[in-house]
Protein backbone atom coordinates (compact mmCIF):
# COMPACT_ATOMS: atom_id res chain seq x y z
CA UNK A 1 0.00 0.00 0.00
CA UNK A 2 1.45 3.07 -0.89
CA UNK A 3 -0.40 6.62 -0.08
CA UNK A 4 0.28 9.04 -3.53
CA UNK A 5 0.46 12.91 -2.88
CA UNK A 6 -0.09 14.33 -6.12
CA UNK A 7 1.17 18.25 -6.72
CA UNK A 8 -1.28 20.69 -7.79
CA UNK A 9 -1.58 21.91 -10.91
CA UNK A 10 -4.11 24.41 -13.03
CA UNK A 11 -6.35 27.01 -12.17
CA UNK A 12 -7.73 25.13 -9.54
CA UNK A 13 -4.05 23.95 -8.14
CA UNK A 14 -3.92 28.23 -8.27
CA UNK A 15 -5.88 28.85 -5.78
CA UNK A 16 -6.03 25.90 -3.64
CA UNK A 17 -2.03 24.77 -3.59
CA UNK A 18 -2.52 21.52 -1.24
CA UNK A 19 -2.98 18.70 -4.23
CA UNK A 20 -4.18 15.58 -4.42
CA UNK A 21 -4.04 12.39 -2.32
CA UNK A 22 -4.73 8.84 -3.78
CA UNK A 23 -3.86 5.41 -2.64
CA UNK A 24 -2.20 2.62 -4.59
CA UNK A 25 -3.04 -0.90 -3.70
CA UNK A 26 -0.32 -4.09 -5.32
CA UNK A 27 -2.58 -7.13 -3.95
CA UNK A 28 -5.73 -5.63 -5.53
CA UNK A 29 -7.08 -4.49 -8.97
CA UNK A 30 -10.48 -3.24 -10.87
CA UNK A 31 -12.78 -5.49 -11.61
CA UNK A 32 -14.48 -2.25 -12.67
CA UNK A 33 -13.89 1.59 -12.04
CA UNK A 34 -16.51 0.92 -9.29
CA UNK A 35 -15.24 -2.33 -7.91
CA UNK A 36 -12.07 -4.08 -6.39
CA UNK A 37 -11.12 -7.29 -6.94
CA UNK A 38 -7.59 -9.47 -6.20
CA UNK A 39 -5.25 -9.41 -8.64
CA UNK A 40 -4.16 -11.91 -11.09
CA UNK A 41 -0.13 -12.95 -11.28
CA UNK A 42 1.79 -9.98 -13.18
CA UNK A 43 -0.90 -7.48 -12.86
CA UNK A 44 0.57 -4.50 -11.11
CA UNK A 45 -2.25 -3.00 -8.60
CA UNK A 46 -5.10 -0.49 -8.47
CA UNK A 47 -5.13 3.41 -7.46
CA UNK A 48 -8.11 4.07 -5.88
CA UNK A 49 -9.12 8.47 -4.33
CA UNK A 50 -12.10 10.12 -3.56
CA UNK A 51 -12.99 12.22 -6.52
CA UNK A 52 -16.51 15.07 -6.36
CA UNK A 53 -18.47 15.42 -9.79
CA UNK A 54 -17.12 12.09 -11.68
CA UNK A 55 -20.57 9.83 -12.29
CA UNK A 56 -21.74 10.44 -9.02
CA UNK A 57 -19.24 8.17 -7.12
CA UNK A 58 -17.68 8.72 -3.90
CA UNK A 59 -14.39 6.86 -4.95
CA UNK A 60 -13.28 5.21 -7.91
CA UNK A 61 -10.10 2.81 -9.02
CA UNK A 62 -8.04 2.73 -12.23
CA UNK A 63 -5.46 0.34 -13.08
CA UNK A 64 -1.94 1.68 -12.65
CA UNK A 65 -0.71 2.63 -16.22
CA UNK A 66 -3.60 3.64 -17.16
CA UNK A 67 -3.82 6.11 -13.92
CA UNK A 68 -0.35 7.65 -14.53
CA UNK A 69 -0.12 7.58 -18.30
CA UNK A 70 -3.42 6.76 -19.83
CA UNK A 71 -1.81 3.78 -21.25
CA UNK A 72 -1.71 0.43 -20.63
CA UNK A 73 1.89 -0.13 -21.24
CA UNK A 74 3.70 2.55 -19.60
CA UNK A 75 7.22 1.66 -21.25
CA UNK A 76 5.59 3.22 -24.46
CA UNK A 77 5.37 6.47 -23.02
CA UNK A 78 7.56 9.01 -24.75
CA UNK A 79 9.74 11.00 -23.17
CA UNK A 80 7.79 14.45 -24.06
CA UNK A 81 4.27 14.80 -24.83
CA UNK A 82 2.27 17.43 -26.41
CA UNK A 83 -1.51 18.90 -24.69
CA UNK A 84 -3.04 17.62 -27.82
CA UNK A 85 -1.24 14.16 -27.52
CA UNK A 86 -2.65 13.84 -23.86
CA UNK A 87 -6.12 14.35 -24.94
CA UNK A 88 -6.26 11.75 -27.60
CA UNK A 89 -4.74 9.59 -25.12
CA UNK A 90 -7.35 9.89 -22.62
CA UNK A 91 -10.02 9.86 -24.60
CA UNK A 92 -9.01 6.57 -26.36
CA UNK A 93 -8.84 5.04 -22.62
CA UNK A 94 -12.30 6.27 -21.82
CA UNK A 95 -13.78 5.13 -25.46
CA UNK A 96 -12.50 1.69 -24.22
CA UNK A 97 -13.16 1.55 -20.38
CA UNK A 98 -14.66 4.31 -18.94
CA UNK A 99 -17.80 5.15 -21.04
CA UNK A 100 -20.47 4.26 -18.19
CA UNK A 101 -18.85 7.10 -16.06
CA UNK A 102 -18.09 9.71 -18.80
CA UNK A 103 -20.25 8.96 -21.53
CA UNK A 104 -19.80 10.59 -24.93
CA UNK A 105 -21.15 13.80 -25.41
CA UNK A 106 -24.26 14.96 -27.75
CA UNK A 107 -22.20 14.69 -30.61
CA UNK A 108 -19.88 11.12 -29.85
CA UNK A 109 -17.80 14.32 -29.08
CA UNK A 110 -15.34 13.63 -25.59
CA UNK A 111 -17.64 15.15 -22.40
CA UNK A 112 -16.20 17.86 -20.26
CA UNK A 113 -16.03 17.60 -16.72
CA UNK A 114 -13.35 15.84 -14.09
CA UNK A 115 -12.98 12.75 -15.96
CA UNK A 116 -9.62 13.65 -16.99
CA UNK A 117 -8.34 13.49 -13.28
CA UNK A 118 -9.03 9.16 -13.40
CA UNK A 119 -6.13 8.78 -16.27
CA UNK A 120 -2.97 10.28 -17.27
CA UNK A 121 -2.21 12.09 -14.31
CA UNK A 122 1.69 12.34 -14.59
CA UNK A 123 0.77 14.45 -17.46
CA UNK A 124 -0.54 16.72 -14.77
CA UNK A 125 1.65 16.59 -11.90
CA UNK A 126 4.62 14.95 -10.47
CA UNK A 127 3.73 12.72 -7.58
CA UNK A 128 5.04 11.78 -4.45
CA UNK A 129 4.70 8.11 -3.17
CA UNK A 130 5.22 6.68 0.38
CA UNK A 131 5.06 2.85 0.56
CA UNK A 132 4.47 0.52 3.57
CA UNK A 133 3.69 -3.40 3.12
CA UNK A 134 0.16 -4.92 4.68
CA UNK A 135 -0.97 -8.42 4.92
CA UNK A 136 -3.04 -9.91 2.90
CA UNK A 137 -5.57 -10.36 5.54
CA UNK A 138 -6.08 -6.70 5.89
CA UNK A 139 -6.12 -6.15 1.63
CA UNK A 140 -8.98 -8.84 2.22
CA UNK A 141 -10.41 -6.60 4.44
CA UNK A 142 -10.39 -3.53 2.62
CA UNK A 143 -11.66 -5.24 0.04
CA UNK A 144 -14.81 -6.72 1.35
CA UNK A 145 -15.43 -2.93 2.87
CA UNK A 146 -15.36 -0.93 -0.42
CA UNK A 147 -17.04 -3.80 -1.87
CA UNK A 148 -19.64 -3.90 0.57
CA UNK A 149 -20.97 -0.40 1.02
CA UNK A 150 -22.75 2.04 -1.22
CA UNK A 151 -20.79 4.00 -3.80
CA UNK A 152 -22.32 6.94 -3.97
CA UNK A 153 -20.54 10.86 -4.01
CA UNK A 154 -19.64 11.73 -0.96
CA UNK A 155 -17.29 14.61 -0.95
CA UNK A 156 -16.75 17.18 0.82
CA UNK A 157 -13.45 20.00 0.50
CA UNK A 158 -13.62 20.69 3.60
CA UNK A 159 -14.42 17.61 5.40
CA UNK A 160 -14.52 14.64 3.19
CA UNK A 161 -11.99 15.41 0.53
CA UNK A 162 -9.28 13.27 -1.30
CA UNK A 163 -6.83 12.89 1.48
CA UNK A 164 -9.83 12.30 3.97
CA UNK A 165 -10.30 9.25 1.97
CA UNK A 166 -6.94 8.10 2.01
CA UNK A 167 -6.75 8.49 5.69
CA UNK A 168 -9.49 6.33 6.39
CA UNK A 169 -7.75 3.65 4.06
CA UNK A 170 -4.20 4.22 5.76
CA UNK A 171 -5.99 4.18 8.92
CA UNK A 172 -7.96 1.10 7.92
CA UNK A 173 -4.44 -0.97 7.69
CA UNK A 174 -2.66 1.34 10.54
CA UNK A 175 -5.46 2.47 12.97
CA UNK A 176 -4.96 5.72 14.49
CA UNK A 177 -2.40 6.54 12.72
CA UNK A 178 -3.14 9.26 11.14
CA UNK A 179 -5.65 12.77 11.80
CA UNK A 180 -6.23 15.85 10.19
CA UNK A 181 -3.58 18.91 11.68
CA UNK A 182 -6.41 21.73 13.77
CA UNK A 183 -3.13 24.14 13.79
CA UNK A 184 -1.31 23.97 10.52
CA UNK A 185 -4.53 23.01 8.47
CA UNK A 186 -7.43 24.80 10.13
CA UNK A 187 -8.51 21.06 10.63
CA UNK A 188 -8.49 20.17 6.94
CA UNK A 189 -7.22 17.37 6.10
CA UNK A 190 -4.65 17.80 3.42
CA UNK A 191 -2.15 15.20 1.28
CA UNK A 192 1.04 16.80 2.48
CA UNK A 193 0.13 16.45 6.20
CA UNK A 194 -0.80 13.02 5.53
CA UNK A 195 2.71 12.32 3.88
CA UNK A 196 4.78 14.13 6.96
CA UNK A 197 2.47 12.40 9.77
CA UNK A 198 3.33 8.80 7.77
CA UNK A 199 6.54 9.08 7.61
CA UNK A 200 6.27 9.98 11.32
CA UNK A 201 4.31 7.12 12.31
CA UNK A 202 6.25 4.76 10.42
CA UNK A 203 9.70 5.93 12.15
CA UNK A 204 8.05 5.62 15.88
CA UNK A 205 6.47 2.37 14.97
CA UNK A 206 9.95 1.30 12.91
CA UNK A 207 8.28 0.35 10.19
CA UNK A 208 9.75 0.31 6.72
CA UNK A 209 8.64 3.16 4.32
CA UNK A 210 9.69 3.22 0.67
CA UNK A 211 9.55 7.24 -1.18
CA UNK A 212 9.48 7.18 -4.09
CA UNK A 213 8.95 10.14 -6.81
CA UNK A 214 7.14 9.53 -10.52
CA UNK A 215 8.05 12.84 -12.34
CA UNK A 216 5.71 15.07 -14.08
CA UNK A 217 6.18 14.16 -18.09
CA UNK A 218 8.07 16.88 -19.98
CA UNK A 219 6.33 18.90 -22.94
CA UNK A 220 3.48 20.36 -20.53
CA UNK A 221 2.33 22.75 -18.04
CA UNK A 222 4.44 21.91 -15.21
CA UNK A 223 2.52 21.35 -11.27
CA UNK A 224 3.95 23.36 -8.55
CA UNK A 225 4.74 22.60 -4.97
CA UNK A 226 2.18 20.88 -2.28
CA UNK A 227 1.50 23.36 0.34
CA UNK A 228 -0.83 22.74 3.54
CA UNK A 229 -3.45 25.91 4.26
CA UNK A 230 -1.24 27.73 6.62
CA UNK A 231 1.63 27.69 4.57
CA UNK A 232 -0.54 28.84 1.35
CA UNK A 233 -1.59 31.57 3.40
CA UNK A 234 2.17 33.00 4.61
CA UNK A 235 3.98 31.58 1.33
CA UNK A 236 1.98 32.38 -1.56
CA UNK A 237 1.74 36.36 -2.33
CA UNK A 238 -2.10 36.57 -3.46
CA UNK A 239 -3.09 35.50 -0.09
CA UNK A 240 0.08 36.17 1.96
CA UNK A 241 0.09 40.11 0.93
CA UNK A 242 -3.90 40.69 1.35
CA UNK A 243 -3.71 39.22 4.87
CA UNK A 244 -0.76 41.29 5.92
CA UNK A 245 -2.42 44.59 4.54
CA UNK A 246 -5.52 43.69 6.09
CA UNK A 247 -5.83 41.04 8.79
CA UNK A 248 -1.57 40.90 9.91
CA UNK A 249 -3.01 38.94 12.99
CA UNK A 250 -4.27 36.21 10.62
CA UNK A 251 -0.71 36.51 9.14
CA UNK A 252 0.82 36.33 12.02
CA UNK A 253 -1.18 33.01 13.30
CA UNK A 254 -0.35 31.37 10.10
CA UNK A 255 3.29 31.83 10.31
CA UNK A 256 3.15 30.34 13.47
CA UNK A 257 1.04 27.54 12.81
CA UNK A 258 2.90 26.60 9.57
CA UNK A 259 6.73 27.16 11.32
CA UNK A 260 5.53 24.59 13.98
CA UNK A 261 3.68 22.00 12.34
CA UNK A 262 3.54 22.64 8.96
CA UNK A 263 7.25 22.72 7.25
CA UNK A 264 7.14 19.30 6.36
CA UNK A 265 8.50 19.07 2.48
CA UNK A 266 7.90 15.56 0.59
CA UNK A 267 11.36 16.80 -2.00
CA UNK A 268 13.36 16.43 0.96
CA UNK A 269 15.54 13.28 0.95
CA UNK A 270 16.25 10.82 -1.98
CA UNK A 271 13.51 9.35 -2.91
CA UNK A 272 13.66 6.85 -5.82
CA UNK A 273 12.98 8.30 -9.01
CA UNK A 274 10.67 6.08 -10.42
CA UNK A 275 10.26 6.28 -14.56
CA UNK A 276 7.51 5.12 -16.06
CA UNK A 277 9.06 1.45 -17.53
CA UNK A 278 9.55 0.65 -14.19
CA UNK A 279 6.63 1.99 -12.38
CA UNK A 280 5.15 -1.71 -11.43
CA UNK A 281 9.19 -2.26 -9.89
CA UNK A 282 8.92 0.87 -7.64
CA UNK A 283 5.87 0.32 -6.39
CA UNK A 284 6.65 -2.41 -4.73
CA UNK A 285 7.93 -3.81 -1.37
CA UNK A 286 11.19 -2.80 -0.29
CA UNK A 287 13.23 -5.93 -0.60
CA UNK A 288 12.69 -5.12 -4.52
CA UNK A 289 15.10 -3.01 -5.71
CA UNK A 290 14.75 -0.93 -8.80
CA UNK A 291 17.27 -2.12 -10.18
CA UNK A 292 16.38 -5.03 -11.15
CA UNK A 293 13.24 -3.95 -12.92
CA UNK A 294 13.90 -3.90 -17.06
CA UNK A 295 15.56 -0.81 -18.53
Amino acid sequence: MALLVGEPHGRFGFFNPTGHASIYLDRLCAATPTSLRWCAPGEPGVVISRYNRIGGFDWLAVPLGPYFYAIEVPHALPSSISPAAVFRLRDEYRRRHLRDIAPDGPGGEPPKGDWTQLVGTSFDRTVWGYYLETTREDDERLLNLLNGVENRRRFNLFARNCADFAKLVINHYFPKALRRSIVADAGITTPKHLAGSLVKFARSREIPVTRFVIAQVAGVRRSTKTRGVAESLVRSKKYAVPLLVFQPWIAGGAAVAYLTQGRYDPRRGEPIPCPGANLPYCLTPPETSVADAPQ
